[in-house]
């Protein structure tokens, strides 16, 4: 084995750039086994644990702390034993101990918030304070913290196959999002009220799977989240006039809402159009009159084969539902809740939102597998289980900008399609972001195109995605660096890897193999755990194609696409017919460029001597050149007779040749695509794969045969390569035209395009 590994290094080594390019993913990617195959799908011994979670919270409105208890119930399905386990204490990360303080950086900017400078000498005390752990029996069990992790100490190994359970008793002082900021918190309104959006609230399980063991790399305020799937049962306390929404199926309806809303709720069950209010804006407003009292309810939720947990409680929230079909057939509800602060939006978009995007995302990928989905107002972008935080908020004139409207509804798309990636397609959030946020974003994008005509998608064409690729490159990290090392993470995570799958969809596999193999790698692993050698192996495997070089070029380099063409040859065949050659000679010495002594000298000579005097011309001075004689005649009807009848007409062809030089600048190999410009205007396009920079990935030369003459050639004329720049993308080359401004002093907001057409009294607010 080591003579092997040392052979495949040394071998490699000796390789071209463009063969490296070009070679098998084989020695980066793990090896196939078992548990996860060389096809991509689960093996026949694939093993994944379960956490099943009985847990009670009560939130104090006026203190803003969190108390909690929980029964973990863990399952050991894996092929060993388990001395201890580890836990996820995320809220450490705002602890007065925490290391975030000191590995995160910080700067003095010409403005700064409040809230930015609190920031820098953090006051608060956040953090788990955990008060008891212990097993079934009562018995206090040891435990170690370390940070954002708790490890317990199981008194006797836990064996495969066996479960363990144990308690947990915890406190903590719930976030302001406003000040900490973070991914779960309260927010504070001027009439005394808060809307509470929670989250990574309980001591959550860590992660233990064949690929890394146990995931407890610490939480470090980016990567984000990689958990069992379980079944929950959850009590939330909460103040009496609270609305609550949460992960799962509420138990006990008829105990916390009222006649009306039960009726509403009902009805709404019924509707797949329009949206039912069960709770409005006017109610909400008598929640908020009364006075806050002492008296408590208790919400009560279940939820099966979920990964995780969240909610949401106010009694400023308006709420709204409807059910949706989806493409198998079976329905979800979609509801949303959200203050009077975002119901220019909220109540026009939201819900209708999240019923569109069950219905896309499951005809792309899965099918969606719970019975209900939440957005939630909490001017935020977040997901969790059937429950998303998001935002949109309206002018103080109930109006809104174009741009709000976009935001809105594309963080819902957004956080309501992680309900695909990662909360059923369960990757591992803490090492790779691009699997949840990138794929997440890539179908936001398709569900985006099928919300509105000409959509202003921000991520997902590959030309938006150009500005980053030709940044400095020392600000630039792979796609496949762990979510806390990479730089520039909205472009790393999102942006470059949603781009680099709707490149492979339009221009590398086309829809139909692409579409296949994309739904057959969320169906492969629905429930199941994915790593990135999974998705790859997968998508070539389904369809047949070869994208080793696509994810080396995309996913591990940082190399931007840079195709220039440079050298454009025309050629035609030199006929052989000694009329053609005739006509030929003559046209061109037509259209030849005149000398200059030439042109002068007409007028300049009044006349030659042989034009005076006509004695001195002779048979040379007559004699055509350019015109055949007979011996020429003979000579081509003996040529002919030694060919065959195809061989004559290539002979013969008036066909065009164009020899076209390519460059690749940027490094990153990628087809080319081009538009021939005929010089009667139609236009076709060629396709050449990357391939074709297989043996030098620095230039290429490839011959076009046309029956037409090009009077344009236009390389990515549809901007399907994320080419950085396109000034060498033409022939002849096509100057463009720079822009700069010219200002006079920096103006003020305007009003939006609604508060503007109110004002001319075009249309109500």
């Amino acid at each position: 084995m080591k003579y092997f590994l040392l052979h495949f290094i040394l071998t490699f080594a000796t390789l071209t750039q463009a063969q490296q390019k070009f070679a098998q993913l084989d020695y980066l990617l793990p090896q196939a086994n078992t548990y996860r195959l060389a096809s991509g799908a689960p093996g026949h011994e694939y093993w994944q644990q379960q956490a099943d979670y009985n847990i009670k919270v009560e939130i104090d409105e006026n203190t803003k702390i969190l108390t909690g208890k929980e029964t973990i119930t863990y399952h050991n399905n894996a092929p060993e034993n388990l001395s201890f386990l580890w836990l996820q204490l995320d809220q450490n990360y705002f602890s007065k101990e925490s290391a975030s303080h000191q590995y995160n950086q910080n700067n003095i900017e010409e403005k700064m918030s409040p809230s930015s400078l609190l920031n820098l000498e953090p006051e608060f005390d956040g953090g788990h304070k955990i008060t008891a752990v212990k097993d079934a029996n009562g018995k206090n069990l040891p435990f170690t913290i370390n940070q954002t992790m708790m490890r317990i100490d199981l008194p006797k190994p836990l064996p495969k196959g066996e479960k363990v359970i144990f308690q947990v008793e915890w406190w903590y002082n719930i976030t302001n999002k406003q000040i900490q900021r973070g991914r779960s918190g309260y927010e504070n309104f001027d009439d005394g009220n808060a809307i509470f959006c929670i989250a990574q609230f309980f001591p959550r399980m860590c992660k233990y799977y064949d690929t890394y063991g146990w995931q407890n790399k610490q939480f470090m305020g980016r990567g984000e989240f990689t958990l069992e799937f379980g079944n929950y049962l959850v009590e939330i306390t909460v103040p009496q006039g609270h609305l609550v929404a949460a992960t799962g199926t509420l138990t006990n309806e008829t105990e916390v809402l009222d006649v009306a809303q039960k009726q509403r709720l009902h009805q709404a069950r019924k509707e797949f159009t329009q949206p039912v209010t069960i709770s409005t804006l006017e109610e909400a407003n008598q929640r908020m009159a009364v006075l806050p009292v002492n008296e408590k309810k208790t919400w009560k939720f279940s939820a099966e084969n979920v990964r995780d947990f969240a909610f949401a409680s106010s009694r400023r929230f308006i709420w709204d539902a409807m059910n949706t079909e989806l493409p198998n057939g079976k329905t979800a509800m979609a509801m949303s809740m959200w203050p009077k602060e975002g119901d220019c939006l909220w109540s026009k978009y939201s819900t209708k939102v999240i019923a569109h995007t069950l219905k896309w995302f499951s005809h792309y990928s899965v099918d969606y597998s719970y019975p209900v989905a939440w957005s939630i107002d909490g001017e935020m972008g977040m997901e969790y289980p059937m429950i998303a935080f998001n935002a949109g908020r309206c002018e103080a004139d109930n109006t809104y900008s174009e741009r709000a409207k976009y935001g809105h509804i594309g963080v819902i798309i957004h956080e309501i399609g992680h309900n695909f990636f990662p909360m059923i397609i369960n990757s591992d959030e803490r090492q790779w972001s691009w699997m949840d946020e990138g794929l997440t974003t890539f179908v936001q994008y398709l569900t985006e195109q099928h919300w509105e005509r000409d959509y202003p998608a921000g991520r997902g064409p590959a030309y938006k995605i150009v500005d980053y690729m030709k940044s400095d490159p020392s600000t630039l990290s792979p796609i496949m660096t762990n979510s806390e090392s990479a730089k520039q993470f909205g472009n790393n995570a999102y942006a470059k890897p949603a781009t680099a799958l709707n490149i492979l969809r339009e221009t590398i596999m086309g829809r139909e193999l692409f579409d296949k193999a994309f739904k057959e790698y969320c169906n492969r692993w629905a429930f199941k755990t994915p790593t990135p050698a999974d998705f790859f192996r997968t998508m070539e495997d389904v369809s047949a194609v070869d994208l080793d070089w696509f994810w080396r070029a995309w996913f591990f380099t940082t190399q931007p696409v840079d195709l220039s063409l440079n050298i454009v040859n025309h050629y035609q065949v030199d006929p052989k017919d000694p009329d053609k050659k005739y006509e030929l000679a003559k046209e061109n010495k037509q259209k030849a460029p005149k000398y200059i002594s030439d042109i002068i000298n007409q007028k300049a000579i009044e006349k030659t001597y042989s034009e005076i005097d006509t004695t001195l011309i002779d048979f040379y001075s007559r004699l055509d050149k350019s015109k055949p004689d007979q011996e020429k005649y003979k000579e081509y009807q003996q040529y002919l007779a030694s060919m065959n009848e195809s061989e004559k007409t290539t002979v013969n062809s008036e066909k065009h040749y164009y020899e076209i030089s390519f460059e690749n600048k940027g490094g990153l190999p990628m087809p080319l695509i081009l538009d021939f410009v005929y010089e009667d205007d139609s236009i076709e396009t060629k396709r050449i794969p990357a391939e074709i920079w297989r043996y030098d990935d620095s230039i290429v030369t490839k011959v076009f045969v046309t029956d037409k003459p090009i009077k344009q050639i236009i390389l990515d004329p549809y901007l399907e390569t994320a080419d950085i720049d396109r000034s060498n993308n033409q022939y002849p080359p096509q100057e463009e035209i720079q822009r700069f401004d010219v200002f006079k002093q920096r103006q003020q907001r305007s009003e939006n395009p609604m508060q503007r057409a109110a004002k001319a009294r075009e249309i109500k607010p």
